[in-house]
């Protein structure tokens, strides 16, 4: 069992919980995930780990209450548990001094695993510029410690009510524009944002690495449903990933595999009668 330390709501629907995980927290990197399941009668789900305290021993998750089973997980309140967390999962981001000036985008919930790669590639000697996107200003999140880590933020919004008014790759395009030299770019969120960094950086031949979040059920690389098709190979998300080349990764097919469960999942949030109200929480 592991304990709810802390619990907030970031913006309508989004959660962050601080969990008691300690020999997790020992071991996590940055860009690495975990699976987690609320009860015995709960599915596994992936979630990146949005932050790690070695000496205190916790994890940070982050999470939007989409589906049936991200809302049973925002039922749970701080001193309660969490039945299953396994990780750290995945392969770690590549961190290096020396680098040059890094460019991380999250679009979104993907602000939250953005974030430590951030955290790392400025620990590192980088130079970092982050670009956060969100529909629009109520729902962003982590602005404060994104411009922490960070030499230089730029927010977009769909609406424009506040920064730029745009998409992250709006952002993107201007510093390109007035000649900022970019040795790499992260991007993580929706399929179709980082799909969208990837055409704009590809013809720019500037390296690019997405996070993928497909469905996953091991996360061990037995059952084969998080496979993704990067290049010519066929790569499995949790133990080859989740990053990968933007550039190489075929978002068309992994758009129509994040469809394939579609009615299943409808199905389910539909008979779980438990509801969230998506207020404040403590």
């Amino acid at each position: 069992m592991f304990k709810i330390l802390e619990k907030k709501e970031l913006s309508p629907g989004v959660f962050r919980m601080v969990i008691d995980a300690p020999r997790i927290a020992k071991k996590t990197q940055p860009g690495q995930f975990i699976i987690e399941r609320v009860d015995e009668e709960s599915e596994r789900i992936p979630l990146t780990v949005a932050d790690f305290d070695r000496e205190k021993g916790t994890i940070t998750l982050i999470f939007q209450a989409v589906g049936a089973s991200t809302e049973l997980l925002a039922e749970k309140k701080e001193g309660e548990s969490i039945l299953n967390l396994v990780g750290p999962l995945g392969k770690p981001s590549e961190v290096a001094e020396g680098i040059g000036t890094v460019v991380c985008i999250g679009g979104g919930i993907g602000v939250a695993p953005v974030y430590p790669i951030a955290r790392a590639m400025k620990e590192a000697g980088n130079k970092v510029i982050s670009i956060m996107g969100a529909r629009s200003k109520e729902i962003l999140i982590m602005e404060d410690e994104m411009r922490a880590v960070s030499d230089e933020t730029i927010v977009t919004t769909d609406d424009g009510t506040y920064g730029i008014k745009g998409f992250v790759t709006t952002a993107l395009g201007q510093l390109v524009e007035r000649g900022e030299k970019i040795d790499r770019v992260y991007a993580i969120g929706p399929v179709v944002m980082m799909k969208s960094v990837a055409d704009a950086t590809r013809p720019l031949a500037l390296p690019t690495v997405v996070s993928l979040n497909p469905v996953m059920v091991d996360g061990t690389g037995m059952c084969g449903g998080c496979r993704v098709q990067v290049g010519t190979e066929t790569k499995f998300a949790c133990v080859d990933g989740p990053e990968f080349d933007g550039h190489l990764v075929d978002f068309n097919a992994l758009r129509t595999r994040q469809g394939m469960y579609r009615d299943m999942e409808a199905e389910a949030e539909k008979e779980h009668k438990c509801r969230i109200g998506l207020g404040r929480d403590s």
